[in-house]
């Protein structure tokens, strides 16, 4: 009886990773969708917000200019980086001569380029930037360094995947209220919350449930 359930037991694993898969794959998608998506509501065009502007736009803040917001406003360009880690962590386990597997790597290098400061603000904001530039610099690292991250267990690299998508979950939710309450403060009036703010959570949560519910392709 054992014998004849074992080709059912594999089809199972083999449907449940698949289902991991998608549902991974979806949530990165959806984080990086969101950082697109307007973030802080408005009912004027031009004080909405999406994910890539609000650290831009929260530099002007008295708040955040006197240093009142403690969370700073580079936490802003963190879901990019996370999924560019994330994405460059799950090709750990993949096939190391496949093409596929450096597209996605160099495609992880590409997204987080997104949190790289404006060319402006390269001689004048130096604290400001400098997290965001070693940021990438650490996606450009763990991607040289993937091959090597074989000889890691896969419970402990997708704990670590669950950790890095717990951060980018809370840490941007956390400087996007203290912000809006500046903005709300500044302009006298309250400013709604935008579906990337929901749109950057849920993926990264739904992205650490995988992580610590299973282990997805292993």
């Amino acid at each position: 009886m054992q014998l004849r359930n074992r080709p059912v037991a594999r089809m199972s694993d083999h449907w449940r990773q698949h289902w991991q898969q998608t549902v991974l794959f979806a949530a990165l998608t959806l984080v990086l969708v969101g950082f697109f998506m307007t973030w802080l509501d408005h009912g004027a065009a031009g004080l909405s917000f999406i994910g890539l502007e609000m650290g831009e736009q929260a530099k002007f803040l008295p708040q955040v200019r006197s240093g009142e917001i403690i969370p700073g406003r580079s936490l802003f360009y963190l879901p990019p980086i996370t999924v560019a880690l994330i994405l460059a962590l799950i090709t750990v386990y993949l096939p190391q001569g496949r093409w596929q597997t450096w597209v996605v790597r160099f495609l992880a290098i590409g997204l987080s380029l997104l949190a790289f400061p404006a060319y402006e603000a390269l001689g004048t904001e130096r604290a400001e930037w400098l997290w965001r530039v070693l940021m990438i610099g650490l996606v450009v690292v763990v991607v040289a360094v993937t091959p090597l991250l074989r000889k890691m267990s896969a419970p402990m690299l997708w704990l670590l995947i669950a950790l890095i998508a717990l951060c980018g979950a809370f840490l941007p939710t956390w400087v996007f209220f203290e912000v809006r309450a500046a903005f709300s403060m500044l302009l006298r009036e309250p400013v709604g919350i935008g579906c990337g703010v929901w749109a950057n959570l849920i993926g990264h949560l739904l992205i650490a449930a995988i992580a610590l519910g299973g282990v997805p392709g292993r």
